[in-house]
């Protein structure tokens, strides 16, 4: 996989890392989506479902853990299955996860308007058409196309622009948090929690969701060539950043089941800014929560757009996909055609309107569960096939927890198909992941005519070799 004369430059530090993998986690679902899982679940059950999805999460992340300290590459899971699988594995894996990433930001994309809607009643106007019975408004599309626009031109401007961005929407996102579950908790009626648990079926219907609300941790090894911290550490910020988004999402769904009616939950759009609103008595209350929600927005949009266009860029550079992919700005670093590429599919997201929610939700948590299952596997693969790999962050009974990720991951894709309960839906969520499987095997049958495909072992291993200078220049402390 030879890289291009412009490298990637190291420029984030421990808190950026931190910030860009919690905020990606904790987005806008939050607000929008918690009633509607209590619904389905109940709220006991809904952070039962949240638990049971962290347990895969967890496990999953171990293995991510040790393996971004062993191969420190830019499109982490690119290295991981190609050194363990060969360029096919890396594609699938890679293809698969930008499909997730791609699912959050039209997620984003579709979710500012809510936000705008919210706290301008009234925005709602223009020529307009239906989408599921949903009405589509000309301004709606506008805002979401605006955000779109704005978070290309900041990953645009570069790596650090970004990461100063990130830091000041997640600690933003942090204070409004706070500000509702402290006073939630003690204010909340536990009357309101009954039922505790609705349905084992809906409990299963909220763990399929939960996989793509985890999603954000493997955003770090993404961006490996410009983390400047020490291999243990980035092994130490993902496991961390997961336990983090866990306390989050119990949290709020928590405070959203002791605040609201549950018989009412089911009428309201912004479950969570409305419970903010009864803790504090005042719809004032709602609108500051939703300004929140707004911070959540920008970081996971801009976390999985910088998580989605490393991806490209390391699979360009590895002969995947056009060259033209792999093309860094010579000022900003950044990989130009790429965040031209994904600001132009974020912005057709908005012309679907509101249910297109949960159908990305429930695609992109597909899409998430089978790239983690490849890199479970590709764990599994390395530890046999290279014991003597050094790695600085190193998970106790590595057999044990490889195997227990990739059953999890295998439990998880059989929720989604044909003939489970919490089945995706035809046609509408099928349709995107069907579709975005026939556009990666057209580019993978397209780049196979115009080039070589490159001897794997020895592209293996230079991503080894790779490794092993970083970590003889000294990387590699605990510090």
């Amino acid at each position: 996989m030879p890289d291009p004369p412009v490298q990637l430059r190291k420029l984030l530090g421990r808190g950026d890392v931190l910030a860009i993998a919690f905020g990606a986690m904790v987005g806008w679902s939050w607000v929008v989506l918690a009633g509607e899982m209590i619904v389905r679940a109940g709220a006991v059950g809904s952070i039962l479902a949240f638990g049971a999805g962290a347990v895969m999460v967890w496990l999953v992340g171990l293995t991510y853990a040790e393996l971004s300290s062993a191969l420190s590459r830019a499109g982490g899971e690119i290295s991981f299955t190609f050194v363990a699988m060969g360029p096919g594995g890396a594609f699938v894996c890679g293809w698969t996860l930008v499909l997730a990433y791609v699912a959050v930001c039209a997620f984003e994309a579709v979710a500012l308007p809510t936000v705008v809607s919210y706290l301008a009643p009234g925005f709602e106007v223009g020529p307009s058409y239906t989408v599921a019975g949903w009405e589509v408004h000309a301004s709606w599309v506008l805002a979401g196309v605006a955000g779109a626009v704005v978070i290309g031109f900041v990953n645009y401007r570069g790596i650090r622009f970004a990461a100063f961005a990130q830091r000041l929407a997640v600690g933003s996102l942090l204070l409004v948090g706070l500000a509702f579950f402290l006073p939630g908790t003690v204010t909340g009626d536990t009357g309101n929690l009954i039922p505790w648990i609705t349905s084992w079926e809906g409990v299963l219907r909220v763990v399929i969701m939960t996989p793509f609300l985890y999603v954000g941790f493997d955003v770090i090894p993404q961006l490996a060539e410009e983390i400047d911290v020490p291999f243990r550490t980035i092994g130490r910020i993902i496991v961390l950043s997961i336990l983090m988004a866990l306390g989050w999402y119990g949290l709020v769904q928590w405070t959203v089941g002791l605040s609201l009616d549950p018989a009412t939950l089911a009428g309201r759009a912004l479950p969570t800014a409305d419970a903010m609103s009864a803790v504090y008595g005042s719809p004032w209350a709602g609108r500051v929560l939703v300004i929140g929600g707004a911070f959540g927005i920008l970081t996971s949009w801009n976390a999985f757009f910088l998580g989605a266009s490393r991806l490209l860029f390391a699979m360009a550079r590895g002969g995947m996909l056009p060259a033209v992919f792999a093309r860094l700005h010579p000022r900003y670093g950044s990989p130009v055609a790429v965040v031209v590429v994904l600001t132009g599919i974020t912005v057709v997201a908005p012309f679907f309107g509101r249910p297109a929610l949960v159908w990305l939700v429930d695609a992109g948590s597909l899409a998430t569960v089978v790239a983690y299952l490849l890199v479970a596997a590709a764990f599994l693969i390395i530890r046999r096939r290279h014991p003597d790999l050094p790695r600085p962050y190193r998970i106790a009974a590595p057999a044990l927890v490889g195997w227990l990720a990739v059953a999890a991951t295998v439990f998880f894709i059989l929720l989604y198909l044909p003939g489970s309960p919490s089945a995706l839906l035809w046609p509408q969520e099928w349709a995107i992941v069907l579709l975005w499987a026939g556009l990666g095997a057209a580019l993978a049958v397209g780049m196979a005519r115009r080039a070589p495909v490159p001897d794997a072992g020895r592209q293996a291993r230079l991503i080894l070799g790779e490794h092993a200078s970083l970590l003889a220049g000294g990387r590699a402390d605990s510090a």
